[in-house]
């Protein structure tokens, strides 16, 4: 392969790799335009407005929770409560996951609003109407009948206000993560009111996020099939506002999600704000008319889910919620990268190791692309062969560079060798290597997934070091320092197929081929274990195929 050529390649995977974020940015922003067209239309709705002023003195997680009574739910997989006080649903924890490989401590999303990492969703209703008392999140709910929240056993809460109206919640939840809240009112008195119905989610704080531009982390939603995805330092800086004839909305964590589904068929407005707390809301922008003696009714519904794709795209598909799948960040290549997470799946369900299903798509990957693969080497092992008589008319024509140029591509044409066709390896490998990276990054059923030997989580770094011996030293070094066990490897790996290539002639580029092993192994040594066996065992099947393509083209493999 050409010099030039390898070195073109080289430095384009590296900068790929580190800089692959950056490409990777969602397209989903919300230009400023469409910001001030929206708050045109906002201000111009009849649309009351959401905004609750309330002063919060932050107590212990514990104690916020024994200040109201409350409703107990539970499922297969979550569990927690509902509390009375506003109707809230500020407590939930993850039946199945746990904080830490040890299993200790379940995973809690949802917290009440006086503790400081406060989250929780509210529903209810606003009116334009006058002189009228509408349930708050100071209003205290009785419960009529099921005392506790289950599958097929919903609960129902009511109030009632002295101008006799009743207000009902009543609420659903399934076998997984859905709540399904049907809200009535019912006017026993002589007056006619307006209702809109709304929901809202708030988080007190910014949770600590990974801050990696391959994920979105903060609020979501899809408005009438558009993504929309808002940072939490960006919304900070300015509101987001949209109306829309269907979609939804929420708050989304790297494996969690929290989202609010409105009724379909009915126009709402979505709004992205920061004002003290992060508020992710909806509120219906045509009113129920309620006359004397009559009902209106609206369903919301509640997905508080761990982001599992079986149950992401289940819930897109049987409740019909538009392009809900998108709660998982599968990034600009969607149908590559998803699809290359079915396929890791299904060999995990067939071995039951993700680090024995992740060889085992990197061999079928090998397979897709032998023939390929094989015309890329084959073009390698007859430049290697062409070697000597490259270096002799170097020095020939090292003062005529057209002329060196011209004998060069007249060599390639007799020998009938293509030098950019080296190349395609890297070429090939690096749409993988990102759906790959992306897969182990961002999809839950990878999390806390062990391997064998010291990989007990495969979508987190090698935690051995070289600096400690791989752990015979008593010493712990700092981050920068862990290069485990298997970044190693995929250096030693990389090294030897590197000396499978033909050698560059001038020693500056010899040093620049020596070095990049290395930086290499420090640059992936962080990145999720999985990523880093997978590039190990393609770097071993890559040059097993190179040294018999090269034996077979009578090429020295020493």
């Amino acid at each position: 392969m050409d010099t030039k050529n390898v070195i073109a390649a080289i430095a384009l995977s590296s900068a790929v790799i580190v800089l692959y974020s950056l490409f990777f940015i969602p397209e989903q922003k919300i230009n400023d335009e469409n910001l001030s067209e929206n708050k045109k239309i906002i201000t111009n709705t009849d649309t009351p407005s959401l905004e609750q002023k309330e002063k919060l003195i932050t107590i212990s997680r514990e104690e916020a929770l024994v200040q109201s009574e409350r409703v107990k739910f539970e499922n297969e997989n979550i569990k927690g409560s509902i509390s009375l006080l506003g109707g809230t649903i500020d407590d939930l924890v993850f039946k199945n996951y746990t904080e830490t490989l040890d299993g200790k401590n379940k995973i809690t999303l949802l917290h009440p609003k006086k503790y400081g990492q406060g989250y929780y969703v509210e529903t209810g209703w606003v009116s334009s109407s006058k002189n009228i008392d509408l349930p708050s999140s100071q209003t205290v709910w009785k419960v009529e009948g099921n005392e506790k929240l289950a599958p097929n056993q919903p609960v129902t809460l009511s109030w009632s206000n002295k101008q006799g109206i009743n207000f009902k919640k009543k609420i659903k939840i399934d076998e997984k993560f859905l709540f399904s809240i049907d809200q009535t009112v019912i006017n026993k008195s002589d007056k006619s009111y307006d209702f809109y119905s709304y929901g809202q989610i708030i988080r007190n704080k910014a949770p600590e996020i990974t801050n990696f531009y391959i994920l979105h982390e903060g609020l979501i939603g899809v408005f009438d099939e558009q993504l929309v995805e808002e940072d939490y330092e960006d919304i900070k800086e300015k509101e987001f506002s949209k109306n829309a004839n269907s979609g939804w909305l929420g708050i989304t964590d790297k494996y969690w999600i929290t989202t609010l589904i409105p009724e379909e068929n009915k126009s709402f407005r979505a709004d992205f704000d920061f004002k003290d707390k992060f508020r992710a809301n909806f509120i219906e922008t045509k009113p129920l008319e309620l006359s004397p003696n009559a009902t209106v009714s609206s369903n919301v519904r509640v997905i508080v889910a761990a982001k599992e794709v079986d149950v992401i795209d289940g819930y897109a598909e049987s409740s019909k919620i538009a392009k809900f799948d998108l709660a998982i960040d599968w990034g600009w290549f969607y149908f590559f990268t998803k699809n290359f997470f079915f396929a890791i799946d299904y060999f995990f369900k067939l071995t039951g190791n993700f680090g024995i299903a992740i060889i085992l798509i990197t061999i079928c990957i090998r397979i897709l692309f032998f023939p390929l693969a094989n015309y890329s080497f084959r073009s390698m092992a007859k430049m290697k062969v062409l070697q000597p008589e490259m270096t002799r008319l170097k020095e020939l024509h090292k003062d005529d560079k057209m002329k060196l140029q011209q004998e060069m591509m007249a060599l390639y044409k007799k020998e009938k060798v293509n030098p950019v066709s080296g190349c395609l390896p890297i070429f090939i490998q690096i749409p993988f290597f990102f759906a790959i990276y992306k897969v182990l990054f961002v999809t839950l059923e990878m999390r806390h997934q062990p391997f064998y030997g010291w990989i007990e989580d495969l979508s987190e770094r090698d935690p051995t070091s070289i600096f400690n011996l791989f752990g015979l030293i008593p010493w712990d070094p700092p981050s920068f320092l862990i290069i485990g066990v298997w970044p190693c490897l995929m250096g030693l790996t990389m090294y030897l197929q590197q000396k499978l290539n033909p050698t560059p002639p001038d020693p500056i580029q010899q040093k620049i081929f020596m070095f990049f092993p290395l930086f290499l192994t420090i640059i992936l040594a962080p990145f999720p274990s999985g990523l880093v066996i997978y590039w190990t065992i393609n770097n071993v099947l890559t040059m097993a195929q190179q040294v018999v393509i090269m034996k077979q083209t009578k090429v020295k493999t020493t």
